[in-house]
């Protein structure tokens, strides 16, 4: 452990150094304010004894710009050294970052228990910084946990409805385009009876990866809808852009070829329907664009799978 004493009385300082070495501190001395907050910058004490009456800037200044030096969760015990307690000093020296005064002249007994107390306030301080560090960092990772899926770990159908929601709500504000993709594995149940469902489990997997790989900015989101069906939101996306990026998708699984042996094309595939809308507060919803695209998906896998299909006024009538 480190001290910084800041004291421009030489005789005093060589007594508070030499005590301090005696309880196995190491003393860094300053003999001014200037002097002293330069030290503080380059050594990081754990612990600063500091002189009320000195030349140039005091020691309550002192005190003031060490606590402005301080890192966010930083806490450094500063003790004032004072020939007098009288309430507004003491009132002064709390107000301006002190812990706690020791009075001149200081016996050897009343130093080293004053330490020790900061010492073990400083220990309990940094436990308790160390585990809200910790519980921060548990309740991120339950939030990302409650928000992916277990299996796929892509978004899970929580976060699907959240995000859609509150891109519809940008996109009113934006007036810009928002599309929806609706992806299904074809034949889904038939892998399943003829690989096991382990296997399964190992495809949806492949699928989520493939999907995801086919999204090109941050702003879009994969996400696992249910079962074996996938949904992609594509922010300021029209449906020419939604179409294209929903064909490159189905490419890119087919292209894996994965065997199927349950399906007619012979390989894993899967179909998708797109809908795109520019939302509005009147005359359309979340649940219209989703219903869109389902419906789109639907007609797909009516034509035979393994294709992308548009949600158009003539497909929906």
């Amino acid at each position: 452990m480190k001290a910084l004493v800041i004291d421009d009385t030489l005789t005093s300082m060589a007594v508070i150094c030499a005590q301090l070495r005696k309880i196995g501190i190491e003393p860094i001395s300053a003999s001014d304010g200037t002097a002293g907050i330069e030290a503080f910058k380059e050594h990081r004490p754990d612990l600063v004894l500091l002189d009320v009456i000195m030349p140039g800037i005091d020691g309550y200044e002192t005190a003031k710009r060490i606590r402005q030096l301080e890192r966010d969760g930083e806490w450094t015990p500063i003790l004032f050294l004072t020939a007098s307690t009288s309430d507004e000093d003491l009132e002064r020296g709390i107000a301006v970052g002190g812990d706690d005064f020791l009075v001149k002249p200081m016996s050897e007994i009343v130093l080293t228990a004053k330490v020790r107390a900061m010492q073990r306030m400083a220990q309990m301080r940094y436990s308790l910084v160390l585990l809200t560090r910790r519980l921060d960092e548990a309740n991120r990772e339950l939030i990302r946990l409650s928000s992916v899926d277990g299996l796929t770990d892509i978004a899970n159908r929580r976060q699907f409805d959240e995000f859609l929601t509150r891109e519809w709500a940008r996109g009113i504000r934006s007036a810009a385009p928002l599309s929806l993709l609706m992806c299904d594995v074809d034949f889904f149940k038939q892998y399943n009876d003829h690989y096991g469902h382990p296997a399964g489990d190992e495809c949806l997997k492949v699928v989520a990866k493939t999907l995801q790989g086919g999204v090109r900015r941050p702003a879009d989101l994969t996400a696992r809808y249910g079962g074996e069906e996938f949904a992609v939101v594509l922010p300021d996306t029209d449906l020419p852009g939604a179409e294209q990026v929903a064909e490159e998708m189905r490419r890119a699984l087919e292209n894996l070829a994965m065997p199927h042996a349950g399906s007619l094309l012979g390989l894993v595939s899967i179909s998708i329907g797109v809908a795109c809308t520019v939302p509005k507060r009147e005359n359309g919803s979340v649940a219209q664009l989703i219903a869109d695209a389902d419906a789109a998906l639907y007609r797909a896998k009516q034509a035979g799978r393994n294709r992308v299909l548009v949600a158009s006024e003539e497909l929906l009538s």
